[in-house]
């Protein structure tokens, strides 16, 4: 297995080079046509997103399609669908790979269901917090995991911030591990999140995002877990007041092509792409910093609970989730203990 990552991670190396070099030597020359007359599109692609238009994840994607645009001059043209236009992200991760859809943000968890390796990206308590993440996958680990994509039609182009996850319950506050027994929590179409609430004691409902309100609305799930925007932005805190902010696991998100996409495009074209993507996730993270703090004020407004875990409690939780690690981790420890490492760097 090293043997073989080594020689994806040289591929991969010499890709990122190409990048480097295009860029010192041709984007800023790319950039200063744009102002002139744009011409009629070589390709219409479609781009799947299945937040609503105002989320920090579709206006990330529309400023990558305002980026393309810009600096192909009108050639290459992407049409953003948000709001789960095209299904959701299960579907539409199948949808990437026969090419029915050119472009998309996905969280890691549906696609570590094809990637295994991402599983380690979205272990429980893995990171120290939001910084201790970004270092990971901006650097050599982050490299690393893209270079997990060779041969299942998707072509990873950025790291996109999803935030920190906790619980949300409608009729009882989790304030404690015990108030975990028995609750069903709706959950992403992910083994290791119905593993995650499960060991915690909980009941795990994989569900489609689109339809957490009306089940908890209905009484069909006690709860569910996603970050303070998700919880926000899709009314959630309307029908379930109590948000536990114990951030149990922080899940990365990632821009993707369809493989069968990609390879129609020129290399000079794919790096003008990879360069766009990379751009919109720096503006996507300003954005999500900045939604985190309205979605707080909005939801407390509201008249929601937010409840902090004590710190005996928090490491409580952090016990109950270690044999994860046994059962997702096994081949990978290795790369668990150097994100670890990074978590303890200055």
């Amino acid at each position: 297995m090293k043997g073989h990552w080594k020689w994806r991670m040289a591929k991969r190396s010499f890709v990122i080079a190409s990048v480097a070099v295009f860029l010192l030597n041709g984007c800023s020359f790319v950039g200063q046509q744009n102002s002139g007359k744009e011409s009629a599109p070589e390709f219409v692609l479609t781009y799947a997103e299945n937040q609503a238009e105002d989320y920090p994840t579709s206006l990330g994607a529309y400023r990558f399609a305002q980026l393309v645009k810009e600096r192909t001059e009108g050639r290459i043209e992407i049409q953003v669908k948000a709001g789960a236009a095209l299904g959701d992200e299960q579907s539409i991760l199948e949808q990437l790979q026969f090419g029915g859809v050119d472009f998309a943000r996905v969280s890691v968890s549906p696609l570590s269901e094809i990637v295994p390796e991402l599983n380690v990206l979205q272990m429980p308590f893995i990171y120290t917090g939001r910084e201790h993440m970004w270092r990971v996958l901006e650097g050599e680990i982050g490299e690393k995991f893209m270079g997990f994509f060779e041969g299942i039609n998707l072509q990873p182009l950025s790291w996109y911030d999803g935030g920190s996850r906790s619980f949300y319950t409608s009729q009882v506050p989790i304030q404690c591990l015990e108030d975990m027994e028995g609750l069903e929590i709706r959950v992403q179409q992910s083994r290791l999140m119905r593993d995650t609430v499960e060991i915690l004691g909980a009941e795990a409902v994989p569900t489609a995002f689109d339809q957490v309100y009306s089940d908890l609305q209905r009484g069909l799930i006690d709860g569910a877990e996603n970050s303070l925007p998700s919880y926000e932005s899709e009314g959630h805190y309307e029908v379930a007041k109590y948000y536990t902010m114990d951030e149990h696991t922080r899940v990365p998100e990632m821009q993707l092509a369809s493989q069968i996409t990609w390879d129609k495009l020129s290399v000079e074209d794919q790096l003008v792409i990879l360069e766009c993507a990379r751009e919109s996730a720096r503006y996507q993270r300003r954005l999500w910093t900045e939604r985190e703090r309205f979605s707080k004020e909005k939801v407390l407004k509201a008249g929601c609970e937010i409840i902090c875990l004590s710190p005996e409690e928090e490491a409580r939780f952090r016990e109950g989730v270690a044999p994860l690690y046994e059962i997702y981790c096994k081949d990978f420890m290795d790369i668990v203990e150097e994100i670890r490492r990074v978590g303890e760097e200055p």
